[in-house]
């Protein structure tokens, strides 16, 4: 580890890692409640689960960008980060704002959580996605501010790259479009429209540059190759993928009330936005084909090139699956759409902060990597992880297109709930893969834990 403050990314990637164990473990009690109504009924009602579950996801992905920041920026700025105490104070309100909201979604109805929470003051609450308290959003801008600031201080006083400044506008849009969350509009239309600028901008634009500046990063240390040759990559990723996001977030408009040309204009680029994922798997194995040298640390070139597949899989393939018009008119809102998002969320995210994660770990404890036998723990994590997710996106397109034909093609429509009891099968195949999946989340932890011979020595 090159300067002493990156030593402040352990917090976030600690906190990261805990939030990510609770939203696999309430997925999979959401999984059961699909084929068991009343599991856990009135404790966890689906609701609830559905709430901490991607709200959790949101949060640890956040922790993890803001992780990967604090570690990445000192090291390409070459000066010590602008305040680590800053960051270490701001880490704290962050986890505490989120524990905090997550309790209160377990704890007491959500209506009663609006209530004690000043909704009625500035109402932002009701949204998938963004039920967060109005307060807590308002903790997670102050938090956002402060980050931003903390990182823009460093860049601008240090060392400019081509990497730190892609992770900087990206990290800026991350935190602009958030401000949407708080315009919730009485016109259903509206409310849609600028809900769908936080939650597609976010994942089919900004945070796509702050994975393609972490996935340069970690290249660029693992291969050894000339950062110039990384850096005209990362140039055409971007442009491709601002260029097909920003007018992609078109798809989402097509049944909401919004003029009909988003029809075509979402169409079109939608069907472009599969291109940047697809030059993110041609950059990164082209440059660990002409890697420098053989980087101790195997299990991190595993995850960089894991991501860049299961981004263009999941984002692009699937995604491509129903984003154009005449086939969302059937799909939209379909296990189509929950197969998708699994895999974009795992490939291109979930993936790139354990991609880092794997990579810094190490180093933030003295060592290039970890032992032989903790690397094989950790690729047989990210095996088990991989593979799981590729088979829940299976199950979930399986039980989708079943709904769609039986519910809404067919020429005798069936009802939601007589559909839903028929695709159960592709839900219990989905819930047995979850639970694979947590067994390679849990060999990921175990993987870091120091070996017994480094603490008997």
């Amino acid at each position: 580890m090159q300067y002493q403050s990156q030593s402040v990314a352990k917090l976030y990637f600690l906190a990261a890692i805990g939030l990510f164990v609770v939203q696999v473990l309430f997925g999979l009690v959401m999984g059961l409640q699909y084929v068991m109504g009343d599991f856990l009924f009135p404790e966890i009602p689906f609701n609830v689960a559905r709430m901490v579950h991607t709200n959790s996801l949101i949060v640890w992905l956040l922790m993890g960008f803001m992780g990967a920041a604090y570690y990445l920026v000192p090291e390409e700025s070459q000066r010590e980060l602008y305040s680590p105490k800053l960051a270490v104070l701001m880490f704290w309100v962050f986890l505490g704002a989120a524990l905090l909201t997550v309790v209160g979604y377990l704890s007491v109805p959500y209506a009663t959580l609006a209530q004690i929470t000043g909704n009625d003051l500035l109402p932002t609450m009701g949204r998938e996605f963004l039920e967060q308290p109005t307060i807590t959003k308002i903790g997670i801008v102050v938090v956002a501010l402060a980050f931003l600031f903390n990182i823009g201080m460093t860049v601008l006083t240090g060392r400019k790259t081509v990497v730190t400044i892609v992770l900087l506008t990206g990290l800026l849009g991350l935190a602009v479009f958030f401000l949407f969350s708080f315009y919730n509009p009485d016109n259903l239309v509206k409310d849609k429209y600028y809900w769908w600028f936080v939650v597609h901008l976010w994942v089919e634009g900004v945070w796509e540059l702050i994975l393609a500046s972490i996935l340069a990063f970690v290249l660029i240390k693992v291969t050894g190759v000339d950062r110039e040759v990384i850096e005209k990559w990362l140039y055409v990723i971007i442009a491709m993928a601002l260029i097909t996001g920003i007018i992609g977030t078109g798809h989402h408009f097509y049944w909401i009330g919004a003029p009909g040309y988003w029809q075509w204009w979402g169409s079109i680029f939608s069907a472009l936005e599969p291109i940047p994922f697809f030059i993110m798997t041609l950059f990164a194995f082209n440059v660990i084909n002409k890697r420098k040298r053989e980087h101790p640390n195997k299990a991190a070139v595993l995850w960089a090139m894991g991501t860049a597949v299961l981004a263009f899989l999941g984002a692009g393939v699937w995604g491509f699956m129903h984003t154009l018009a005449p086939v969302n008119y059937y799909t939209h809102g379909s296990q189509i759409t929950a197969a998708h998002g699994h895999m974009a969320f795992f490939g291109a995210y979930v993936m790139v902060v354990l991609t880092i994660i794997s990579f810094a770990w190490p180093i933030m404890h003295g060592k290039e990597a970890k032992s032989n036998s903790k690397q094989v723990m950790e690729m047989w994590s990210f095996w088990l992880m991989s593979v799981s997710m590729v088979f829940i996106t299976l199950f979930l397109t399986g039980a989708g297109i079943l709904q769609v034909y039986l519910q809404r093609y067919s020429d005798a429509p069936q009802a939601f709930m007589v559909v839903q009891e028929k695709i159960s099968l592709f839900y219990w195949m989905r819930e047995a893969t979850g639970l694979v999946f947590l067994v390679g989340v849990i060999l990921f932890i175990l993987s870091f834990l120091p070996d017994r011979k480094a603490q008997e020595a």
